[in-house]
């Protein structure tokens, strides 16, 4: 497996590439889905992506870890944290090996 990640800078290109726009354009439509998603998940909504997945916000409760060094019990204080599940074709793509 490849160690490439796929940046802003690459989605942006794609879009100026595939759509026509000029790069600004594309750098500022990629930057507005973008904050769009971001702003939908940190005001707690669901974002659906056909045939992509589900990005979701889960709040976790308070629990109590375990340092695995020492083995001192430490509280876990609740928080809100990301999940994302993907769609039965992103995985089924994945699982191909990304062929097309």
């Amino acid at each position: 497996m490849g160690e490439r990640t796929l940046t802003r800078m690459d989605l942006s290109e794609a879009v100026f590439r595939e759509v026509g726009l000029s790069r600004n354009e594309s750098a500022d439509l990629v930057e507005s889905v973008l904050r769009h998603v971001s702003d939908a998940l940190a005001g707690g909504e669901t974002v659906k992506i056909s045939s992509f997945g589900t990005f979701s916000v889960r709040d976790k409760g308070p629990r109590v870890g375990r340092n695995p060094k020492t083995g001192e019990e430490v509280p876990i204080q609740p928080r809100r944290v990301l999940t994302f599940r993907p769609s039965h074709l992103m995985k089924d793509r994945v699982a191909a090996g990304n062929r097309r």
